[in-house]
Order: C-alpha cells, then sequence, then structure tokens
C-alpha cells in the first residue's frame, strides 16, 4: 500500500505499477472466463473470474489503496454493491438509514430486503439523536448517504461511528457523491464505503459498476463471499474503464468543485429559483460539518423552482446541459428527482422529504462555467 503520496499523486500512481512481465503501463485486460491448471487444484492464483481475475483484482486492490481501507471489491453496479454488503447480515436484523436515500437503495430495503425479514427504520441521519433513538436490540447497522441524493443534508460520520460502536454494530456510507478524493468515510471511523462507481469514479458516462472498500480483512472476506455466491461481478473490460478513470479523478473532481461553487452561489441570485442545496454555501445547516470532515463540497447541486410549470419548461429549453438519469460525468447533467432517480418513493413519503416537482438535481460537469450559466439564462427566458 503506498503511503506518504498527496491525494492527486495517489489517484494517478495506484494500480498502475502491475505488469512485471511486459512493463505495460496499463493493466492488461484479462478477458477470460476461465484459467488453465497444471494439476486439479494447483492454480496460477487465479481459477474462475467469478470468484477472481486479475483485471478487477488490480482495480479492487487500488481502490482500496485510495479509500484508505484493507479490502476492495467490484461489482455490476452500485446497487449490486450494495446488495452484497446487506447479504452479510441475516433475517431478523434491523437498519438504520438515512431517510433521504438514492431511490434504488430504498426499493432494495423496502421491496427485496424485507421479504427476508430484514427491517428498517429511515431516519434523518443529520439529526444524531434521531439516530440513537432509532437503535433497538436486534439493529445490526447504521446505513448513510452523506451528502443524501437530492437534498444534500450532510451526516456527521465520526459520531455516528461513535455510536455504532457504542451499539456493536456496524456503520456503512455510501460515498458516491464525494468519493474517496474529497471523503474518506473509513478514516473517520466507518466500517463499510459503498460507491455507484458508475459517477465519478468512472467519470466519463461509459462504465456501469459498484465498489466496496471494507476497513477489515475479515470484513472484507464477508463482503467477498456475497460477491463470489451471488456473482455480481464486474468484467474486466469495465474494471479497466475504473482503473483509467481513476488517473484523472483529481483533476475532474477539482473542476467539478469550482463550477458547482461558483453555480451555487450565481442560482441563489437567479429569478424563478427559491432555494439551492449546496454544502459549500454558508447558508447550508451543515456547512460548517461538511467542511470539517470533507476535503471539498462536490459537484452536485439541488435547487427548488417557484412553480413544477417552471420547471418543466426549464428542463425542456436547455440546450447544453443534459437531461438524463446519472450524475458524476464530465457533462452536465440534470433531472427531476421526484420522476425519475426516487420514483420509487409513495408520494406522500416524497412531499414530507420535500423532493417535490419543483426540485431539480444538477450534476455540475466540466465545462466552462460561463456557458453552463448561459445555457440556464437561456431556458429560464421567456416563461
Amino acid at each position: 500500500m503506498k503511503t506518504g503520496l498527496s491525494k492527486e499523486t495517489l489517484v494517478l500512481h495506484t494500480g498502475n505499477e502491475i505488469d512485471q512481465q511486459f512493463g505495460a503501463l496499463s493493466m492488461p485486460i484479462y478477458q477470460v472466463s476461465t484459467f488453465l491448471q497444471d494439476v486439479h487444484g494447483n492454480t496460477k492464483g487465479y481459477e474462475y473470474s467469478r470468484s477472481g481475475n486479475p483485471t478487477r483484482d488490480a482495480l479492487e486492490k487500488a481502490f482500496a489503496v485510495l479509500e484508505h481501507g484493507k479490502r476492495g471489491l467490484a461489482f455490476g453496479s452500485g446497487l449490486a454493491a450494495i446488495s452484497a454488503v446487506f447479504m452479510c447480515f441475516s433475517s431478523g436484523d434491523h437498519f438504520i438509514v438515512s431517510n433521504v436515500v438514492y431511490g434504488g437503495t430504498f426499493r432494495l430495503l423496502t421491496k427485496i430486503l424485507n421479504r427476508m425479514g430484514m427491517t428498517v427504520s429511515f431516519v434523518d441521519t443529520s439529526d444524531l439523536g434521531a439516530v440513537e433513538a432509532a437503535v433497538t436490540p436486534q439493529t445490526k447497522a447504521v446505513f448513510v448517504e452523506t451528502p443524501t441524493n437530492p437534498m444534500m443534508a450532510v451526516s456527521d460520520i465520526r459520531a455516528i461511528a461513535a455510536i455504532c460502536r457504542k451499539g456493536g454494530f456496524r456503520l456503512v456510507v455510501d460515498n458516491t457523491f464525494m468519493t474517496p478524493y474529497w471523503q474518506n468515510p473509513l478514516l473517520l471511523g466507518a466500517d463499510i464505503v459503498v460507491h455507484s462507481a458508475t459517477k465519478y469514479l468512472g467519470g466519463h458516462s461509459d462504465v456501469l459498476a459498484g465498489l466496496v472498500v471494507t476497513a477489515t480483512e475479515e470484513l472484507g472476506e464477508e463482503v467477498h463471499f456475497s460477491q463470489k455466491a451471488m456473482g455480481g461481478v464486474l468484467g474486466p473490460q469495465d474494471s479497466w474503464l475504473l482503473m483509467r478513470g481513476f488517473k484523472t479523478l483529481a483533476v475532474r473532481m477539482e473542476q467539478h468543485e469550482r463550477n458547482a461553487n461558483v453555480l451555487a452561489q450565481w442560482l441563489g441570485t437567479q429569478p424563478g429559483i427559491e432555494k439551492v442545496f449546496y454544502p459549500g454555501l454558508a447558508s447550508h445547516p451543515q456547512h460548517r460539518l461538511a467542511k470539517e470532515q470533507a476535503g471539498g463540497f462536490g459537484g452536485m447541486i439541488s435547487f427548488e423552482l417557484v412553480t413544477p410549470e417552471l420547471a418543466e419548461h426549464f428542463l425542456s429549453r436547455l440546450k447544453l446541459i443534459s437531461l438524463a438519469i446519472s450524475l458524476g460525468g464530465v457533462e452536465s447533467l440534470i433531472c427531476l428527482p421526484a420522476k425519475t432517480t426516487h420514483a420509487s418513493f409513495p408520494p406522500e413519503l416524497l412531499r414530507s422529504l420535500g423532493i417535490n416537482d419543483r426540485l431539480v438535481r444538477f450534476s455540475v460537469g466540466i465545462e466552462n462555467v460561463a456557458e453552463l450559466q448561459e445555457d440556464i439564462e437561456q431556458a429560464m427566458a421567456n416563461q
């Protein structure tokens, strides 16, 4: 494991010094399903790509370094990664989960895992009292998104980790929005970190992937058993694409945040926009906490327009910013969470959480920021 390097250097020089045979600077793609054995059971480290593949192995080791963990595991999607983590638990176990959470995670918990006898309490994890009040004798884990998708609420990872240690259960953090470039939950006391690597880690809207990193080898073995047993592994081609994405993570995340800071301040001054949600704003209720536990504020902004009609008008007129259901790519993407990413939530729950037909989620890209502003201005015009 590399130590003592800056984060800018670490993302570029982790997992790239692999090929000892030919000296390739880029990890080769081992596009293979099975491996030769000299005699039965005598392998050269790999036997079948579901249980292990050299390209995926290089990715997993590299990402464990970036997240300051002991074991990394790569999956076919972010939800496959989250599912494998929850499959480490048993029927009757209880989880405390951020009440504003990605819609796919909500669907998994309420439509799939509930069939297996697992129970969930959705609470505002930015409220430590609410987290403590939700603990039961059956609680086995707290699952936190921070910042939350799409309301951008920030939870105190270190404080929640202390609650988990006291209760003898685990803390799992979805770090998709921040990436290990800005935030390292394991260093703050979390046990497991999950990512939809489809987003910032890949960074180019061309790969579907999920990643898990554990704080200990023992936890890593538990998740690896789920990975091997359920088979939701990442293929070698996509593993290679993710490693390529890591190399530009630093420059991309810096530019995403520069643009987001400018736009968050500017959006708050625009007619037709009632409220802006971004942890980098001094007005954000957890601004100080976000500044303390992370190295930056990221590239995600949500904002609320005055009417649903204006929101639809605005989204239909954008030219540079793309209407699409994803985030974290180099290009700017925008959507209405109530109708897309969070459509699995019951309508009354969406309303109670503030996710309405006026709320827009904006994944700020790395384009020229002035041109992004011009696109927003023209789309808001002629209402």
